[in-house]
């Protein structure tokens, strides 16, 4: 399991993320986000809003997604 804060990922917080894959890990930041902003904070809806958009231009969604693919790989395992 590798752990990255919602921060690593874009996001405005420091609330840790663990997985055992990168994907398992934006998942959770998926879900983190959708959660909190549904809950009515703030903060972090201009990070749901640039996960919501990244799909919308694939070219600049698939570079955030590598570099969060190497970024976890680039972790310790913890």
């Amino acid at each position: 399991m590798k752990t990255m804060t919602c921060k690593q990922l874009g996001g405005p917080c420091d609330l840790a993320l663990s997985g055992k894959t990168a994907n398992d890990v934006i998942k959770a930041q998926d879900r983190h986000l959708k959660e909190v902003v549904a809950g009515g904070d703030q903060t972090h809806e201009s990070a749901l809003k640039e996960m919501q958009g990244r799909w919308k231009n694939p070219i600049a969604g698939m570079g955030w997604y590598r570099k969060a693919k190497r970024d976890f790989a680039a972790l310790p395992e913890g």
